[in-house]
């Protein structure tokens, strides 16, 4: 979003474009309601809306480690034992992936608790928690915190790395959606791509943006920035996200979905 909210861009952007920030899901829900044009979303919510288009050229996605993506659980019960996750309700695509891998690790019947993001008290109610997010980089900064506080030992699961090194594909979260028929994919998708060029070309000034809103230290962000998250939607990260629809369908998780991104 950096020529969105730096100049010399960020002006005549804004004839273009009414820029509102809501949670992921509720950018799914804005688009399928015909609220909302453009959005950011999460994958899983294209196969509920199927006549969404994908813009080409973004996304959100892992090659490996992303940190932001956990799931928790006490290191005394196996991953196979598992018998309920905690998950932030709002999070379907991660539910999704963490389902998928579950049926891989030979434990398909896990229960789902809705939960808001809080570690101590999500392992209250279940035997892991999934954590998205801030909340994820949280709680990966106070891990030796927690256990001189609780004295309980944890793993912490890259949700990603998990899926990477099993799948040997991509692990995407989110593209940019577009639900109108009659808006130009071509330049739509010209901003948004010279938005992550120039975002890219000054990953410092985030740095120093975000660690003022934050906890967490400046190498961590920056490594986040730029080793952790992948943006550009490329035949990797499109492969990505057919093998996750297609395991996703295959085991009832979400509707058959094929992903069609026409290209630039």
């Amino acid at each position: 979003m950096w020529d969105f909210e730096h100049p010399p861009l960020d002006a005549p952007l804004a004839l273009r474009y009414q820029i509102d920030r809501m949670t992921p899901s509720e950018c799914a829900g804005r688009l399928a309601s015909g609220e909302a044009d453009i959005g950011l979303i999460p994958i899983a919510a294209l196969a509920s809306n199927p006549s969404l288009r994908i813009l080409p050229g973004c996304t959100i996605a892992s090659k490996g480690r992303v940190r932001s993506l956990l799931l928790v659980h006490r290191a005394a019960q196996p991953i196979g034992a598992l018998r309920s996750v905690a998950a932030d309700t709002a999070s379907r695509t991660t539910v999704a992936y963490t389902r998928i891998l579950l049926h891989r690790w030979g434990n398909p019947d896990a229960a789902f608790i809705p939960a808001a993001a809080n570690l101590d008290a999500m392992l209250a109610i279940a035997d892991a928690a999934i954590l998205i997010g801030d909340p994820a980089l949280l709680a990966l900064e106070n891990q030796a915190n927690r256990l001189e506080r609780t004295g309980e030992k944890l793993i912490y699961l890259d949700l990603a790395e998990e899926w990477t090194g099993l799948m040997h594909v991509p692990f995407v979260s989110a593209v940019w959606s577009i639900a109108c028929s009659k808006l130009s994919d071509e330049s739509i998708a010209n901003d948004f791509n010279q938005s992550r060029i120039h975002g890219l070309d000054n990953i410092e000034a985030l740095v120093a943006e975000w660690s003022k809103k934050l906890p967490v230290p400046e190498q961590t962000i920056r490594s986040y920035l730029t080793t952790n998250i992948h943006y550009v939607l490329d035949d990797e990260c499109i492969e990505g996200m057919k093998v996750f629809f297609r395991a996703a369908a295959q085991l009832s998780v979400l509707p058959e979905y094929t992903p069609e991104i026409s290209s630039i």
